[in-house]
């Protein structure tokens, strides 16, 4: 009796094992409808405004292969600055809500659509669509949702400490922010996959020679938003100014806080010193300008404009937050100062407006790096793995 049940156990086992083979090669390979049927693809965006994550967004639905990835963006709010580049790049667009702020109307949108089905994967991006999406998006049986944490104060406003198993994975563009997500959030390590931001090469290059003549340009792309912390630029700046008369501060972005910086400026510093310019779909003018970047933000992730302008072979006067030590090397490609310091930040700005001869230097070992370690083709290929292993596990459990 005892051999016949040692006989039953070891055939028992044998079963389990070629199940879970069964069931890992299953997992690791597309359904036979996935080779037929490319999945149906939705990105949810508060908007298209000028921002580093709605350009991102955009990239990334332009390069997912058609044949396995059938790629819609919604918009639950108002703000079109990259509409014009979603029709010319062929991404349809939805939009579910027009209001300036996401309203009643546009979540009831957002329930309809969702509720009626034919989704594979949702992705969102921004903290709005993080929240409603993976609330209605759950109680609408979608199959797969991926969460999206890519700002320093995102894990806060995302209600992440609730929200995180709403989302079958949560991608995030730092490794700064995973540890955060799960050191204080209590995010699983397994929950949580990390890709750097990606940014085109070839399509922000080094300006031809000569170019970056004339006075000295610091550039800076960034929301006029409290985040960004433009009021200690322009305190830093105004300390750097006496030492370089004929540089000027040239701050790129639209936000709520434009009347208070231009009066701070006015107050501070000789007429013509900063000029305020309009957000952009293009930096590379910009860019091809400038002398250096400089971002001097409170909260961050990896914001792309730093990786778009190490590209274009400019050196980087950041703060020490969020991912910006992953990107910024000290001494190679720029400086990092503590947020809030003004002195500090200063004489970063101050050093290296004084140096030609340093700028160069960082900006040539900026546009290495960058080709280096943040490539779009690795951006790409990150997702698309992700994207894969959950769909298959959709697959798995009986789609």
């Amino acid at each position: 009796m005892a051999g016949e049940k040692e006989k039953l156990k070891t055939k028992n086992s044998k079963l389990e094992t070629l199940s879970l083979d069964r069931s890992i090669n299953t997992a690791c390979s597309p359904s036979p409808d996935r080779l037929v049927s490319p999945a149906r693809v939705v990105f949810l965006l508060q908007d298209l405004k000028f921002g580093g994550t709605q350009r991102q967004a955009l990239e990334l639905a332009r390069r997912l292969d058609p044949a396995e990835y059938r790629v819609e963006i919604w918009l639950l709010a108002a703000g079109e600055d990259f509409a014009p580049l979603a029709q010319d790049w062929s991404i349809p667009v939805t939009r579910l809500g027009r209001q300036k702020l996401v309203g009643p109307a546009a979540l009831a949108n957002l329930w309809r659509r969702l509720r009626h089905g034919g989704l594979d994967l949702l992705v969102l991006f921004t903290v709005v669509p993080n929240i409603w999406g993976r609330i209605l998006g759950r109680l609408a049986r979608v199959p797969v949702i991926v969460g999206n944490c890519r700002g320093g104060g995102a894990p806060r406003r995302q209600h992440e400490r609730w929200l995180w198993p709403l989302a079958d994975r949560i991608l995030c563009n730092a490794w700064d922010l995973q540890a955060t997500l799960t050191g204080h959030y209590g995010v699983p390590a397994a929950r949580l996959t990390v890709i750097h931001n990606g940014v085109d090469s070839e399509f922000f290059q080094p300006p031809a020679a000569g170019t970056r003549s004339g006075p000295a340009k610091v550039l800076s792309v960034a929301r006029l938003v409290p985040d960004k912390d433009h009021e200690t630029l322009i305190r830093a700046f105004g300390l750097a100014a006496p030492a370089h008369p004929e540089a000027e501060l040239w701050l790129v972005g639209d936000g709520p806080r434009r009347e208070y910086l231009q009066q701070l400026t006015g107050r501070l510093l000789p007429p013509g010193r900063v000029k305020f310019l309009p957000g952009q779909p293009d930096l590379r003018p910009l860019l091809h300008q400038a002398s250096l970047l400089v971002l001097s933000s409170v909260f961050e992730a990896l914001p792309n404009v730093v990786l778009e302008a190490m590209a274009a072979g400019l050196p980087v006067v950041a703060t020490r937050v969020g991912g910006l030590p992953e990107v910024v090397t000290p001494g190679q490609t720029g400086w990092l100062v503590p947020p809030r310091d003004i002195p500090a930040l200063a004489a970063a700005l101050g050093q290296l407006l004084a140096a030609p001869e340093i700028r160069r230097a960082f900006g040539l070992a900026a546009r290495q790096a960058v080709l280096e370690k943040f490539s779009m083709d690795a951006m790409m290929r990150r997702h698309v793995e992700v994207f894969q292993d959950l769909l298959s596990r959709a697959d798995l459990r009986g789609r």
